[in-house]
């Protein structure tokens, strides 16, 4: 493959369509939880679309996914079905966990998308296990970890970098910095703020990334594949982006002010993407808003999945605690 990106016009439109459909997702998700169809905790991705996107285009059937708990644009752009997605949100039985695991623990074994995690770098030692595997099946995967910046304080990070390295694995290492570990400023956290910088290390290749970008950041993603996959072991994206929304429902957002998100969002990657298809007469009015409605009608049909389905009957609430009983 090469570590160049094509830019043809049919892939730029995919590529401006699953962005809006994860935005238009996560806005959907939003009143879902206000109308108490979908509870608990709900960590949103707008904003950092294009991260998920971008690195996805790189990637191929054979390869994992391990996420964060801020996953459902990261599984949209794996190609997590979206019923069974909108279902697990809900609780329902018919979600990808049978309703198990609910926004923060999105997994689908078909995909090879290996979670959601609700610990803080909890995905890492994660991907360096599948990697091991992979690697030692001869598969020739690569597996993505996605963890944000506030993860590489943790004891996990640097353990899993050193094995990574150590042991030559295929692991992609993306580092979502959105400049806020919860609440807490990325200089007041981090004495090195450029986080790519962590991996010289471990004397592994790393490279900062545009993440407002998905066409940068595909290109640094082909090029860190093809890095990997020609035996080179692992490879650090660290991909600069920003969250739109609060960090969570329940976030008062007291750290940041308006005028910086408001500065952010004039770099808004989907409003960037469809402006530049719009001046290369690569999409025209009437296309992006069939492009829209194409999206919205997806969307329906997912809430509709989900408000069909059925509740776990409480009888099996104690199914599936040995791994023989794991469903396919």
């Amino acid at each position: 493959m090469s570590s160049k990106t094509h830019l043809d016009r049919q892939h730029a439109l995919r590529v401006l369509q699953d962005m809006l459909l994860i935005r238009r997702f996560e806005a959907k998700c939003v009143e879902l939880y206000q109308a108490q169809k979908i509870r608990g905790f709900l960590h949103l991705y707008d904003g950092e679309e294009a991260v998920a996107v971008g690195v996805m285009q790189a990637l191929g059937a054979r390869d994992a996914v391990v996420a964060t708990y801020r996953e459902h644009g990261q599984a949209i752009a794996r190609g997590v079905p979206l019923g069974p997605l909108m279902a697990e949100m809900y609780g329902k039985r018919e979600g990808c966990c049978r309703g198990r695991g609910g926004s923060m623990h999105i997994f689908d074994r078909a995909k090879r998308f290996f979670g959601g995690n609700a610990i803080v770098g909890g995905g890492l030692p994660l991907a360096i296990g599948i990697a091991l595997a992979d690697k030692e099946l001869g598969r020739g995967a690569v597996t993505a970890c996605f963890f944000g910046e506030g993860a590489v304080g943790e004891g996990a990070f640097h353990e899993s970098m050193n094995l990574a390295e150590l042991w030559g694995l295929p692991v992609l290492f993306v580092c979502e910095n959105n400049l806020y570990a919860m609440g807490v400023p990325l200089e007041q956290g981090e004495a090195e703020t450029d986080i790519y910088r962590k991996a010289s290390a471990y004397r592994m290749p790393a490279e900062m990334v545009d993440g407002m970008s998905p066409v940068a950041v595909e290109s640094a993603t082909l090029r860190a594949v093809e890095s990997i996959r020609a035996g080179n072991g692992p490879y650090f994206l660290e991909c600069r982006t920003y969250r739109f929304r609060a960090h969570s429902m329940f976030d008062a957002q007291l750290y940041r002010t308006r005028e910086e998100v408001e500065l952010w969002k004039a770099r808004d990657p989907l409003v960037l993407m469809r402006s530049w298809l719009e001046e290369n007469h690569m999409l025209s009015a009437q296309e992006y808003a069939a492009m829209e409605s194409e999206v919205e009608r997806e969307i329906d049909e997912a809430v509709a999945f989900a408000e069909a389905g059925s509740w776990e009957a409480v009888e099996d609430l104690e199914r599936f605690t040995l791994m023989d009983e794991v469903p396919e």
